[in-house]
């Protein structure tokens, strides 16, 4: 049975086993003696402690556990989101009754696509105003036309022009505004053209989506009285989410934009995406005493939902932990757990909550101290063993 240190890289070579009384190295090789129980009454071995044979000492190797500084992984719960840079909330230009809906829900839309259409009193008496002015404007043009050539002929004075030309450009003024109010309302450019042309006023304003995307919320149902205030319609581009994670007050100090996180959607198989912070929250919330983390996300294939759950790993706190190698571990009643050398010379299995892993070894959290003597090697073996005595023989 050899003595070593696990982690070799970190201190130097300790090999240490008071499996014997004293005495040199030599002592440390050889197996607990089968002949020095076998005087002993016969009682049924404990079920959690193995005294190896010579035969299974031979593929042991203890020693004690190495200790190290590693640097904390915190897994935050966490969500996908639309992208809220890339998300579009689509109202009523003016408050009416919903004439007709174009648009459904998963639809892919263009800016100016028509999602549906809205009647209203007031877009009647815009388009009155509208035809108003610009008729207002065509008779001030024509008034002052007919004043320049009076003036050149010597019928009025220069007073005269100049009072034309200010009625003209008062309506010319009147008209860009009531075009204004007309775009306002939803009216194309267009549109105020043929109104203009033809005189016919529309007895619907067109809603229209705002930015190229998906619809992926449509509140807008026929026959619906909304306002200006009220959202229609959601168009987002699902090409580009967010992922999101609340990370607890006391560990965001260890959290920075630029920092590498990995994120991890149970619902996709465990699947993994390396990406960076790109905003840490300014305020905590009051209620959870948590701040949100975001990660931008990139989803060209459309594989990733908003609202799948996900988790979000990141670097935390450095700390000093206890590593053992992968294998000292043996995995025993759905647990890991470790075989602790006592002075008799015999092991006993114990449970330990592991870590994440790191290189060849694991960390462990808690049930082991470093000042302890293991099974590093051979604990496949040694656990065998323990199985066999327990159900009555080898």
């Amino acid at each position: 049975m050899h003595s070593r240190w696990i982690d070799r890289s970190l201190v130097p070579v300790v090999a240490v086993l008071a499996l014997a009384a004293c005495g040199g190295p030599e002592n440390l090789q050889k197996p607990p003696a089968a002949a020095d129980t076998a005087s002993s009454p016969a009682a049924a071995p404990a079920p959690d402690l193995v005294q190896p044979s010579e035969g299974v000492a031979r593929y042991l190797e203890v020693g004690q556990p190495a200790e190290r500084v590693v640097r904390e992984t915190l897994r935050i719960p966490g969500r996908i989101e639309t992208n809220e840079d890339r998300t579009a909330r689509v109202g009523a230009p003016i408050t009416g009754r919903i004439t007709a809906i174009h648009a459904v829900v998963g639809q892919q839309v263009r800016k100016g696509d028509l999602l549906a259409e809205i009647s209203s009193p007031e877009l009647s008496t815009a388009q009155l105003a509208f035809l108003k002015a610009h008729s207002s404007e065509q008779l001030a043009q024509r008034a002052a036309e007919r004043a320049r050539l009076l003036l050149d002929a010597g019928v009025i004075g220069a007073a005269e022009l100049q009072r034309r030309d200010s009625e003209l450009s008062i309506a010319r003024a009147e008209t860009r505004a009531a075009r204004d109010q007309l775009r306002t309302l939803g009216l194309s450019a267009g549109s105020i053209d043929r109104l203009m042309g033809t005189g016919q006023i529309l007895a619907a304003a067109p809603i229209t989506a705002t930015k190229n995307g998906t619809i992926i919320d449509r509140r807008a149902t026929l026959g619906q009285v909304a306002a200006p205030s009220d959202e229609l319609f959601t168009i987002t581009d699902l090409r580009a989410l967010w992922a999101v994670a609340d990370v607890p007050e006391k560990d965001v100090r260890h959290v920075g934009p630029g920092q590498r996180v990995v994120l991890e959607v149970p619902s996709l198989g465990n699947r993994e995406v390396e990406g960076q912070v790109s905003r840490v929250a300014d305020l905590v919330d009051p209620q959870t005493r948590t701040v949100r983390v975001r990660m931008e996300l990139a989803n060209p294939a459309g594989d990733f939902k908003p609202a799948m759950l996900a988790s979000m790993r990141l670097a935390g706190e450095e700390k000093r932990q206890v590593v053992v190698p992968k294998t000292a571990l043996v995995r025993e009643g759905n647990r890991d757990q470790v075989f602790v050398a006592e002075s008799s010379g015999a092991f006993r299995l114990r449970p330990v909550t592991v870590g994440p892993e790191d290189g060849e070894n694991r960390i462990v959290l808690d049930g082991l101290s470093r000042g302890e003597t293991i099974a590093v090697a051979g604990a496949f073996h040694l656990n065998n063993e323990r199985r066999q005595l327990a159900n009555g023989g080898r």
